[in-house]
């Protein structure tokens, strides 16, 4: 199994602290892979797999684990003295009533939790409801560029690597795990993908938040990967269909953004009034959990391609453990402004520099910032200017690569 450090790195921090540690993320990003990394870190430790008590509820092992009474008798039968057990229990929202079981854990038993979960809706609400406080979240993402290259380099160890044309494969596929242990085609790719996708659809989405309109749930899904890396609102996704002859209700789309949220099909992002320093409430932008269901649902194109490379650099910074926001100063916009223990940088992102009225389209709003804080520009240029007046260009494989900001 490949290792995926940062995550385990981030783990490590709260082993046998009194939190419930909780792993979020859109199915097959890695969360069961991640768990059983987890086990392996406790064995290293000395912990005996009597104190492992690891449970997952997608599996038929499992199927009478379906409500907090059933999951809370099972875990005290397997608990046979006063030594620390670690619970591991995957895709814990199957189980109804599960943060009732999960509290129960935390009281009469002293254990160590560990949960994850597909939809950050349902665990963040009931979470704070009966575990205020004591649980923190570890939001765990399709592969990096770094953590391909990585699987790469385990599975298919006899191909040599150039990052920059690696580059391009991983644009291409994206980073769900699974389909980077074979050597899949794109159209193999992409129907694995697609499976991925319905399933999400189906059980975090549709039977999460019973929407009825599933047909019209697809219409929105369409519009926002259509519109990755513009601004819009609930309100342009209503009068976009309105022009087509459908009315929707304006909260309906709302809704259906917010669900795709919790599926993580979707991330929002806010903008950012630089010179107001105030976050602003209208015209957000939208970017999708991995760039493969975008391919998986529309078709593979270039018609989107600052959009899509947009979409990587987003990702690669929430990865990080940034807060993203879309930058507005005056009449100009900037990409990315991420901020993150009070430090800060700021990123634009484009398909290429080819002439000098686009290089000032993507300079011109950095060199407008005064203050002293790291500004990039990033593309997959092979040849341009390093960098002007400190603002950086780099290529966007290197950028990925970079260990520090």
């Amino acid at each position: 199994m490949v290792q995926r450090a940062s995550y385990i790195n981030q783990l490590r921090q709260f082993i046998d602290k009194p939190f419930v540690k909780i792993l979020t993320g859109i199915r097959r990003s890695g969360k069961s892979s991640v768990l059983l990394l987890l086990k392996d870190e406790l064995l290293l430790r000395g912990v005996s797999e009597a104190q492992v008590i690891h449970i997952n509820f997608e599996s038929f092992e499992y199927i009478e684990l379906k409500t907090s009474q059933t999951l809370y008798e099972f875990v005290k039968k397997q608990i046979k003295n006063n030594k620390q057990h670690y619970l591991l229990l995957d895709e814990i929202q199957e189980v109804e009533g599960w943060e009732k079981a999960v509290n129960s854990f935390l009281v009469d038993f002293g254990a160590d939790v560990y949960l994850t979960g597909s939809n950050s809706h349902l665990l963040s609400s009931e979470l704070a409801t009966y575990l205020a406080g004591r649980y923190v979240e570890i939001p765990i993402y399709t592969l990096s560029f770094a953590e391909y290259l990585q699987f790469r380099k385990h599975y298919f160890p006899e191909v040599p690597q150039n990052n920059r044309a690696a580059f391009q494969s991983y644009l291409s596929l994206g980073g769900f795990p699974v389909i980077h242990t074979s050597n899949y085609s794109e159209e193999t790719a992409y129907k694995v993908v697609f499976d991925i996708y319905s399933s999400v659809i189906l059980r975090d989405t549709v039977q999460r938040y019973k929407i009825r309109d599933v047909e019209l749930l697809e219409r929105v899904v369409k519009y926002a990967f259509d519109n990755i890396g513009n601004t819009f609102s609930g309100k342009n996704v209503a009068d976009y269909f309105k022009s087509q002859q459908r009315k929707v209700d304006v909260n309906t789309v709302y809704n259906y953004l917010h669900a795709l949220e919790g599926a993580f099909i979707l991330y929002r992002t806010s903008r950012y009034d630089v010179k107001g320093k105030e976050i602003l409430k209208t015209q957000e932008k939208f970017y999708v959990g991995d760039l493969s269901v975008i391919y998986a649902l529309m078709g593979f194109g270039n018609r989107m391609i600052s959009g899509m490379l947009e979409n990587v650099v987003f990702l690669e910074l929430k990865r990080r453990g940034y807060q993203v926001f879309v930058g507005k100063l005056d009449d100009k916009e900037i990409d990315f402004i991420a901020e993150k223990q009070g430090e800060k940088i700021y990123v634009q992102v484009a398909y290429k520099l080819e002439s000098q009225q686009t290089a000032d389209r993507e300079f011109v709003p950095l060199l407008a910032v005064k203050d002293q804080y790291p500004k990039y520009v990033v593309t997959m240029d092979t040849f341009w200017k390093e960098s002007v007046e400190g603002i950086k260009h780099i290529h966007i494989a290197d950028f990925l690569m970079m260990e520090k900001y």
